[in-house]
């Protein structure tokens, strides 16, 4: 007998709606703009029409005055309120212990419960039902075979397990929807580090799975066994949360492969995914709406400007609805590149989050893009947690940056590289390599730890 599960997700019709491969470059990556917008507007229709069902749209809505005449297009959508992860706890807190944003009622059959890491406090609960959890699976499949990944292939995850969504929906993808062999090593709280290097010498890992920190301390960990990369380990492409690390360093460690960024959240899935041309992100517009915010004012940004990344995703009819989430995340809508042959926007990537910054002297600096910048000194690893304190009336951030040798010289390098990419003084402390993985937990953590606020 056949689960139910499968029975209601309907893979063959979801792969007919949300091809992969070549009936994906074929199919929608072909539509005219007028073409695909068609097609949202009809996506987008029955999206409303299942948010009206819920009581946490129902009551938001309605305390503004909304009627259900009023949302009728795409155009309609800055008549909505967007929300954020902020009130998505606020329902958990008030309708305990799920929410009334999941549209369950009392029928939790066949949903699937993964929760948010809860870094910050109480995780948050995330909801799928069978057809918007594997359009999600399908969605990052499409990604990984445009980016290569075909059978034969042997993919090495390391996006961690346990309650939060990583790993799980990643093992769904590939083993859903492409031909490659799935490792599930996880982090390194999951698989010891050196275990893992050895696994992916013996099965012959041809790409990994995962955020770019640890990917890039699995090459330093190979070296250290006396292993090389690209050639021990012959890696043909690695694709993961790359947003702004140097890909070239990380190519480079690896012996030459191809890197290959991609974006989204535990609530929607993948967003947007590199293709071979490494000019941006593609955005699945025939799956989402995707619109940047000002992140002060919250209005809807013109392409080309940097704001926080609002998702409508157009597949999410049955559970949990999404309608106008404020990730927090920042970047940038682009033109397409009609070359590409997707005719599809763009975008850079994950930019940092407009709710994880610091202000110095009037500047905004993000800790996450400090890595970035710290990638110009050969000296540096790449691993670095930046301490903010308070020093009479004003902010102060230090960078303590991992180095390959120490010197007051070297400090004065550094601390000149990241004031002219920064636009403001910080101080900086070398310490030895290995030094901040305690504090940013980079061998146990998807998302290592990169602002400790002291003040």
């Amino acid at each position: 007998m056949t689960s139910n599960y499968f029975l209601q997700a309907d893979p063959r019709t979801i792969l007919q709606d949300y091809p992969v491969g070549t009936a994906f470059l074929d199919g929608p990556a072909r539509l005219s703009r007028d073409e695909l917008r068609n097609l949202q507007e009809s996506r987008f229709s029955s999206v409303i029409a299942r948010a009206w069902e819920v009581p946490f749209y129902q009551r938001r809505w309605s305390a503004i005055g909304l009627e259900k005449e009023d949302i009728k297009e795409i155009d309609d959508l800055p008549k909505i309120p967007t929300f954020s992860k902020t009130d998505l706890m606020e329902s958990v807190e008030a309708y305990p212990p799920f929410g009334d944003f999941h549209g369950l009622g009392d029928n939790f059959s066949n949903a699937v419960l993964h929760t948010t890491s809860g870094t910050t406090g109480t995780p948050q609960p995330l909801f799928f039902g069978p057809y918007d959890r594997e359009v999600q699976n399908v969605l990052l499949a499409r990604a990984y075979i445009l980016q290569g990944m075909q059978k034969g292939d042997v993919a090495h995850s390391v996006y961690g397990y346990g309650m939060v969504n990583g790993g799980h929906y990643v093992r769904e993808a590939v083993t859903h929807f492409t031909d490659a062999m799935y490792i599930p090593a996880g982090t390194g709280r999951d698989t010891p580090t050196s275990q893992q290097i050895e696994m992916m010498h013996r099965y012959g890992a041809t790409a990994i799975l995962g955020f770019a920190d640890y990917i890039k301390r699995l090459a330093d960990a190979a070296v250290e066994v006396g292993m090389k990369p690209g050639e021990d380990i012959p890696l043909k492409m690695i694709s993961g949360h790359i947003g702004q690390e140097d890909k070239a360093a990380i190519s480079e460690a690896w012996g030459g492969a191809a890197v290959y960024d991609w974006y989204g959240v535990g609530d929607t899935g993948i967003i947007a995914g590199e293709g071979p041309s490494h000019n941006g992100l593609y955005v699945w517009e025939d799956a989402h709406i995707i619109e940047m915010l000002d992140p002060e004012g919250g209005t809807a940004l013109p392409d080309g400007h940097t704001g926080n990344i609002c998702a409508t995703p157009l597949f999410k009819t049955g559970v949990y609805p999404i309608v106008r989430f404020d990730t927090k995340d920042l970047s940038k809508l682009m033109a397409p590149a009609p070359e590409s042959g997707i005719n599809f926007k763009r975008m850079p990537g994950f930019q940092g989050r407009s709710d994880n910054m610091v202000k110095l002297r009037g500047i905004n600096v993000y800790p996450t893009a400090i890595g970035t910048l710290l990638d110009q000194h050969r000296a540096t690893t790449g691993e670095y947690i930046c301490r903010l304190t308070r020093s009479g009336s004003r902010d102060e951030l230090t960078v303590v940056v991992e180095t390959k040798e120490l010197g007051t010289s070297l400090t004065l390098e550094i601390e000149a590289i990241l004031k002219k990419g920064l636009g403001v003084s910080v101080k900086v402390q070398l310490v030895s390599p290995g030094e901040t993985a305690t504090d940013t937990q980079v061998e146990t953590r998807q998302k290592p730890i990169r602002l400790v606020d002291l003040r």
